[in-house]
């Protein structure tokens, strides 16, 4: 009788699921593959001080339910994690197992446990946004006496036209700028989606004059680093920080505020809806895969809401008929 073919080594299956699944059938981004590597990273190291295993003694069995759900509660209670974050660990764990069940399908009772973990719900917080003042005061807030504050005010500029992601102006490169006739940028969003957002001849203006300054190299970023190498995600949010508390002395709403580059992807938005912008054309802007991803920032404008309460009858209160005026009626009166 044949023996049962034994169950692979979980690092050889991982090693299959990020070669072949991801990378090579998927052509998943850099940024997913990292995101993915990252949870596993965390787990590996969660199940060794838990258990004492080392990564390369696991089994797909050890992978099990009671396991994946310890693991998400350290996130949480441990690291501080949100729940958008515990989900999206969960996301790539589910994506895993989902490749070895067809690998083992001798592990299945198992995987399909763990699949049965629900993502966990959480409170979606009102948006934040600046005023027109408030954004103007942190773009004009860099020093342009130097290098670094000249770079920002066109970074911080370019954030507030485009709408992008940190990522997105983090990504740009100078090839994909025009600052011609067509005055635009090319954004590389999420899952390799790429969009083309017009600019203000203002942001033309400015990133003309630092593209000057920096002599361009077409793969090299628009906002590089001193050495010429692209910006990481926490430098960038430390050069707004910077911005912000300089911004301070001059508007004084900034105070005490947590603002982070997707503070200024929301104001883009909501100053476009103010502008009286269709909804499916802001979707466009900032690369929503869906326009009811958008419909979120109807629900942050209050003042929105308010015009519309005006329309409607309080409760209890008469409705007033129209009374025409005499030159009214002398003119219905004369047909």
């Amino acid at each position: 009788m044949p023996r049962a073919r034994e169950a692979p080594n979980l690092g050889a299956l991982l090693q299959d699921y990020f070669c072949q699944r991801l990378i090579a059938q998927r052509d998943a981004s850099p940024a997913t593959v990292a995101s993915y590597r990252d949870t596993f990273r965390l787990l590996l190291g969660y199940v060794r001080d838990r258990t004492g295993k080392m990564p390369t003694d696991l089994r797909l069995a050890d992978i099990d339910a009671p396991l994946v759900l310890a693991f998400l509660a350290h996130l949480e209670r441990d690291r501080g994690n949100s729940p958008r974050t515990r989900n999206a660990r969960l996301a790539a764990i589910r994506s895993f197992l989902h490749f070895a069940a067809l690998q083992c399908p001798s592990s299945l009772a198992s995987i399909q446990r763990v699949l049965a973990i629900p993502a966990k719900r959480f409170d979606r917080r009102v948006l934040s946004f600046l005023t027109r003042a408030e954004v103007t005061a942190i773009i004009e807030a860099p020093d342009r006496t130097t290098w670094t504050g000249r770079r920002d005010h066109a970074m911080l500029a370019t954030f507030y036209n485009t709408g992008a992601r940190i990522s997105e102006i983090a990504d740009a490169r100078v090839v994909d700028l025009s600052t011609d006739r067509r005055r635009c940028l090319r954004v590389h969003g999420k899952g390799r989606k790429e969009r083309v957002v017009p600019l203000w001849p203002s942001t033309c203006r400015i990133l003309s004059s630092w593209l000057r300054e920096m002599k361009p190299v077409a793969s090299r970023p628009i906002f590089p680093t001193r050495t010429g190498g692209r910006l990481s995600r926490s430098a960038i949010e430390d050069r707004l920080a910077n911005a912000v508390a300089s911004a301070e002395s001059s508007c004084a709403t900034l105070r005490s505020r947590r603002i982070s580059p997707h503070t200024l992807r929301h104001t883009t938005a909501m100053h476009l809806l103010q502008a009286g912008v269709d909804l499916t054309v802001i979707a466009l802007w900032l690369g929503h895969e869906s326009p009811a991803t958008t419909h979120m920032y109807i629900e942050a404008d209050l003042a929105m809401k308010k015009r519309a309460l005006d329309k409607l009858v309080e409760p209890g209160s008469r409705t007033r008929r129209l009374a025409p005026s005499d030159a009214i009626l002398a003119f219905l009166d004369g047909l």
